[in-house]
């Protein structure tokens, strides 16, 4: 992940980011979760912030190559310009980070195409570190993470 860390590292620095875990060929609730990072979207270009970015890890990354995650997301109106998908590591390194950096426990099941994972979006500050989590399905709230955004920007 070092060349994550010191490349995307730097489009990040200095912005409000919300990060998510999630993977393409997910049957539950991975589709629901980014319609609502979509939702959170439409409320942050609304409100003009352009210091807030929005992360979508893939916590399958041997499926989900550039194209697909692509694919995933333009049904769900992303603007790359602010939401970046990402890919291109190892199952093993997206399982260690994360777990150390957002307490998030992922790990592929056995005999089946599916990730198990938590559903939390997570908000980092402009320092990179995590700052607060919130439910990113059933009990989504995006006026809650709105407030946490405005509150570190």
């Amino acid at each position: 992940m070092s060349r994550w860390e010191t490349s995307f590292g730097k489009t990040l620095k200095g912005k409000v980011w919300v990060a998510d875990f999630i993977f393409t060929s997910c049957k539950t609730v991975c589709p629901p979760m980014t319609m609502h990072m979509s939702e959170l979207q439409e409320k942050i270009k609304k409100a003009g912030y352009k210091d807030v970015e929005l992360v979508s890890f893939s916590i399958d990354p041997e499926v989900d190559t550039p194209q697909k995650l692509k694919q995933f997301a333009n049904q769900f109106n992303s603007d790359f310009s602010m939401w970046h998908f990402l890919t291109g590591y190892s199952q093993k390194k997206i399982e260690k980070f994360a777990m150390k950096n957002f307490k998030n426990p992922v790990a592929k099941s056995d005999g089946n195409d599916q990730v198990v994972h938590g559903t939390s979006f997570y908000v980092v500050n402009k320092n990179g570190e995590l700052i607060k989590d919130f439910d990113g399905s059933a009990d989504f709230d995006a006026d809650k993470i709105m407030k946490e955004i405005e509150r570190l920007r």
